[in-house]
């Protein structure tokens, strides 16, 4: 057995591995939610306030001081232990990669390519969440009540175009000194692997560092992902459904299925009809193998967690090569939030329908352009999209009481919906990046259809 079909092997066992997680998760957490219902409706809710802080609470919280969470706690370790490599894997695998490109118009063709995917990706993504929240409102499903919701705190809203803005530093140690500057360090590792690829010989030692530094990285994440991913993507998906109550749930039907019926659809054949199309591979392969991805981007809601191992995936089993995954896959994770969008158009056609606004083509497109903008800008982390849709509607001027009770809604319930929104993202920056690698002439298909 050789070396591709010994990797084939393993990732067949870790996706199998993951899938039973995710089915035997969703179970468990369901089993709670309906525990919690009975427990409550019972009057026994101290039982169950019991049960939440010995497996789900957020010892973060200021009233949590005497919980325990297991779950939450084993959850946290294998999200930052991910989270504690995105910085030096970004800056090591993007100034490598830059490193090894010596024709200057290669790099300008692969960026081009990439930013064009992206963009392909994403306008057909926000022309289906238009149809699908157009829709739901003709339907007269977004006329929901939303009195009992209790208002937001407030969110902070930006200029979305401020992310170009801070895609140069004025300060290098504060790019390094967090995970949310992934732009800025972008640049960084394009620039110093530009620079060392233009000196040559006369800078070794530190080419050989990022070398070594990428090699510890990459036995780091595979030891990780492959012993602590299926037990993080049990505890995960558990507490997610565990600590959500119906209550909560009940006034957003309308939206969380609409968003979710959307969301699956491109998930499922959007990204399979743009490999076809733009590459004319089998998109079902690419489908089968990049199922894991999408599962591991579901259960850690995080776009900058699930990096690690999409990259692996593109490479060892998709055939991409490595320098451009490595450009493609972090600069993606920045500016390509296809479900972000899809989520956003939907959210703010609710909100709006919700709390007396007019609805229409016009409103929709401007939607969708506000929200393409401000999905660029939107941090690779949990929830995050949630709080950026806030820019959304204050572009769209949505800002009444009912507007801001919708909004809340939002928050309260768009967990599982985030969850699926990651999917779409990781999902959507892999298959850029075998249409660039495809395009470039350079995709192993025999490991691709391997």
């Amino acid at each position: 057995m050789n070396k591709t079909q010994t990797s084939t092997n393993h990732a067949n066992k870790l996706a199998i591995k993951m899938a039973t997680a995710l089915i035997i998760g969703l179970i468990a957490g369901t089993s709670f939610i309906f525990l919690r219902e009975n427990l409550i409706s019972s009057g026994n809710s101290d039982t169950w306030t019991m049960i939440n802080n010995l497996l789900f609470q957020d010892i973060t919280n200021k009233e949590a001081s005497n919980a325990i969470g297991i779950f939450y706690i084993v959850g946290q370790l294998f999200i930052n232990s991910l989270q504690l490599v995105i910085v030096p894997m970004v800056f090591t695998s993007i100034t490598l990669a830059m490193c090894n490109i010596s024709d200057t118009k290669k790099l300008g063709r692969i960026s081009y390519k990439t930013i064009l995917g992206f963009l392909g990706t994403s306008l057909f993504a926000l022309i289906l969440a238009g149809i699908f929240g157009l829709t739901a409102n003709k339907l007269g499903l977004f006329n929901v009540s939303i009195d009992n919701i209790a208002s937001s705190e407030g969110s902070i809203a930006s200029n979305p175009l401020l992310v170009f803005v801070q895609a140069i530093p004025n300060n290098i140690t504060s790019v390094f000194g967090e995970n949310g500057r992934v732009l800025s360090i972008v640049f960084l590792a394009s620039v110093t692997g530009i620079c060392i690829n233009s000196l040559g010989d006369e800078i070794l030692v530190l080419k050989k560092l990022l070398q070594d530094i990428n090699k510890i990285i990459t036995t780091f994440l595979t030891f990780v992902i492959t012993k602590f991913g299926p037990i993080a993507i049990f505890v995960l998906i558990t507490r997610t459904f565990a600590i959500y109550g119906v209550d909560h749930l009940k006034p957003a039907l309308a939206y969380v299925g609409t968003a979710t019926i959307a969301l699956l659809i491109f998930l499922s054949f959007g990204y399979a009809l743009f490999i076809y199309f733009t590459t004319g591979l089998n998109p079902m392969i690419f489908v089968k193998k990049i199922s894991k991805v999408a599962l591991f981007g579901f259960s850690t809601s995080s776009s900058a967690a699930t990096l690690p191992l999409n990259t692996k995936t593109v490479v060892e089993e998709l055939g991409v090569s490595e320098e451009i995954a490595s450009f493609t896959l972090p600069l993606g994770m920045t500016i390509n939030m296809n479900g972000t969008a899809i989520m956003q158009v939907i959210a703010a056609i609710f909100i709006a329908s919700s709390s007396g606004y007019d609805v229409t083509v016009g409103n929709i497109l401007i939607i969708s352009l506000l929200a393409l903008i401000s999905s660029i800008g939107t941090p690779a982390a949990p929830g995050a999209g949630a709080i950026i849709l806030f820019t959304v509607l204050t572009g769209m001027g949505y800002q009444n009481d009912a507007a801001v009770l919708a909004y809340s809604l939002i928050l309260a319930i768009n967990r599982p919906i985030e969850m699926l929104v990651t999917s779409l993202n990781v999902v959507g920056d892999a298959a850029t990046c075998v249409y660039v690698s495809k395009s470039e002439n350079n995709l192993n298909e025999e490991i691709y259809n391997g």
